[in-house]
């Protein structure tokens, strides 16, 4: 069997830069991933932060990249990884659902997806009403009525960049208070053009092919509450794809992976890039950074085996 100079497990934008920048230090390399080439951005509709890109859909980035590392070499594979091992001799392994690889290295590029609320019809309607980031679509609801789902630090910082350019931002919370920083608070219910009701339940999306309302229940009272919005950002947290490596390398509190900005773990071999490692900043750009350095530091690495 092929032992791979890297197994990089994850194609979202931070696994793909990394295999590219291993692939021009002439590594061999596997890019393993389980659903979609392109992560979480594949389905943006429009990105417009992307240096060089005025405007693109996710997808086609994503396409961009993936043409220009499989033109490098990278070997590709679709298959859920399980487990990764580390063995005796420092190498690992890597077990999927349908196939074992072997590897001297592993970059961990998993990825995070954004907790879903679990309402009918809420994946119909991704990219046409509803968002999970309004730093990635908030900007295409100027002037436009929104609400905003969740009652902690990332609820109130996409209410507060919102209320910038939208005509109206309305935050709904399943509990009784909000809690994130006292200071965000403060300054988000300062805006004029933001209000919020606590005890909400969401129970129904509105709209044929874009969503036009919301339907909740009041948590104390049981009365159906309807919103009327162009959009609704959900910010109930995010799940990151580390369960592979939870015997292997030191996850945090929330199952991110512990790494600072040298995409160093606390395995040797195991380098992290991307959404899943400890960050404050989750955005396309970060993730490429990510991938460049995770990439290099993999390589360095290498060499001196």
């Amino acid at each position: 069997m092929k032992t791979y100079d890297v197994i990089i497990i994850g194609a979202g934008v931070a696994g793909m830069t990394a295999a590219l920048n291993c692939k021009r230090a002439e590594k061999s390399v596997l890019l393993l991933e389980q659903e979609c080439v392109g992560g979480q951005i594949a389905l943006s509709p429009k990105v417009e932060n992307y240096p060089t890109k005025k405007q693109i859909s996710g997808s086609e980035l994503a396409d961009e990249i993936f043409d220009q590392i499989t033109e490098w070499g990278t070997d590709f594979d679709l298959d859920q990884v399980e487990k990764v091992t580390r063995l005796e001799d420092g190498t690992f392994e890597v077990k999927g659902v349908y196939n074992t690889h072997h590897g001297r290295s592993v970059i961990m590029a998993t990825g995070v997806h954004h907790r879903p609320i679990g309402v009918d019809r809420e994946e119909d309607l991704i990219g046409k009403g509803v968002s999970y980031c309004a730093i990635c679509d908030g900007a295409f609801y100027a002037n436009e009525d929104v609400v905003v789902i969740g009652d902690a630090n990332t609820a109130l910082q996409y209410s507060n960049l919102l209320a910038g350019y939208c005509k109206s931002v309305h935050i709904c919370t399943l509990f009784d208070k909000f809690f994130g920083d006292k200071t965000l608070i403060s300054s988000v219910l300062s805006k004029p053009n933001v209000h919020y009701t606590h005890n909400l339940s969401l129970k129904e999306f509105v709209g044929d092919d874009e969503l036009t309302g919301l339907v909740f229940e009041d948590t104390k009272t049981h009365d159906k509450v309807s919103v009327q919005c162009k959009a609704v950002f959900i910010c109930i947290g995010q799940i990151p794809h580390n369960d592979c490596v939870k015997d292997l390398v030191e996850l945090d509190k929330n199952g991110y992976i512990v790494a600072d900005e040298s995409c160093f773990t606390s395995c040797p071999g195991v380098f992290v890039a991307g959404d899943c490692r400890t960050k404050k900043v989750r955005q396309v750009v970060t993730a490429v950074a990510d991938g460049g350095v995770a990439g290099f530091n993999c390589c360095q690495y290498l060499d001196t085996l």
